[in-house]
């Protein structure tokens, strides 16, 4: 009786392996404008006597070409007014954060592309109807009316901030934070031009949620794989394999097998697996997985690779 209920917990656990848990995320990305930092720059970046020294420079220029110096001071006031309006046209127009979220939409489906669709974690819920998002594209209105029914789906949201960066060359900076239940956040961050600067982000927010968690479980034919981790981390690294071993011994596991260590990094890192890279992999009985040599076999002894350090994982 009890192996039965046992194989039928192990049976629901794999299931749910199979099926990896979506993140549904609330439809609009809210942005909140921040400092703009070019501007502060260019109000403190420089001394007040720095400042005097530069428009003193540029008086005399205009002065030694032959400018009259009353008519050259009214040339530097009159530049200087039209690069201040030039800022502030660029910077009162709206639709920055409509650039940014869907730059940020488009990103995330770039990088995801090659995964299985049953596979990808993060998706953004759609709770418009239809005509109601066909309206709102006529009226160049945001569409994020809520459906109760659908917004039950809902397990986060992702809210940043941007602002022009530094430098004042056009790049924004852009902090995303991606709120989950229990008051879990996690935070990216990057700097660039506002058409690529998301793409960025993308690729940390994919790797960050796509990547395999630990513990999960597997299916492998007609059995399951527990993939423990390792003591102290996901993925662990010891000085001999039998240290390794050692180390998963106490935690009531063992080390993959050279089957299980292929199969796991076809699956790869986004789709429940562990990819072998280049590196060198702990086995049982003092062995190593070196996927680099697999001549005449992938499967060495210590003294074979120098007996260098070796990565590993725990299974069940």
């Amino acid at each position: 009786m009890f192996k039965l209920i046992f194989s039928a917990l192990l049976l629901c656990a794999g299931a749910s392996a199979l099926a990896i848990e979506k993140i549904t995320l609330w439809p609009t990305v809210l942005f909140v404008r921040g400092q703009d930092l070019c501007q502060f720059q260019d109000a403190y970046g420089q001394s007040r006597n720095d400042l005097t020294a530069q428009a003193t420079n540029q008086l005399k220029a205009l002065v030694q070409v032959g400018v009259d110096s009353k008519d050259a001071i009214e040339i530097l006031v009159t530049v200087d007014a039209l690069i201040d309006k030039n800022k502030a046209m660029a910077s009162a127009g709206q639709g920055m954060d409509v650039t940014l979220e869907a730059s940020l939409k488009a990103s995330i489906d770039a990088v995801s592309q090659g995964l299985n669709p049953e596979n990808t974690r993060l998706e953004f819920a759609n709770p418009t109807p239809v005509l109601a998002f066909l309206e709102a594209l006529r009226d160049n209105k945001r569409f994020d009316t809520p459906d109760m029914q659908q917004m039950s789906r809902v397990k986060g949201f992702v809210w940043g901030t941007y602002s022009y960066s530094p430098g004042c060359k056009g790049d924004v900076l852009v902090t995303l934070h991606v709120v989950l239940p229990r008051s879990e956040s996690v935070s990216f961050q990057a700097q660039g031009k506002p058409e690529s600067v998301m793409g960025n982000i993308a690729v940390q927010m994919v790797r960050h949620f796509q990547r395999t968690s630990f513990p999960t479980v597997i299916s492998m034919g007609e059995r399951f794989l527990v993939l423990v981790g390792a003591p102290g981390s996901s993925i662990n690294k010891a000085p001999t394999p039998k240290i390794a071993e050692d180390a998963c011994t106490m935690v009531k596991a063992r080390l993959p097998s050279e089957k299980e260590y292929e199969y796991l990094s076809i699956l790869g890192d986004w789709s429940g697996g562990v990819s072998l890279d280049h590196k060198l992999w702990a086995m049982a009985n003092n062995h190593v997985l070196s996927p680099d040599t697999r001549n005449p076999s992938p499967v060495r002894h210590p003294e074979d690779v120098n007996y260098q350090e070796v990565y590993f994982y725990c299974v069940r």
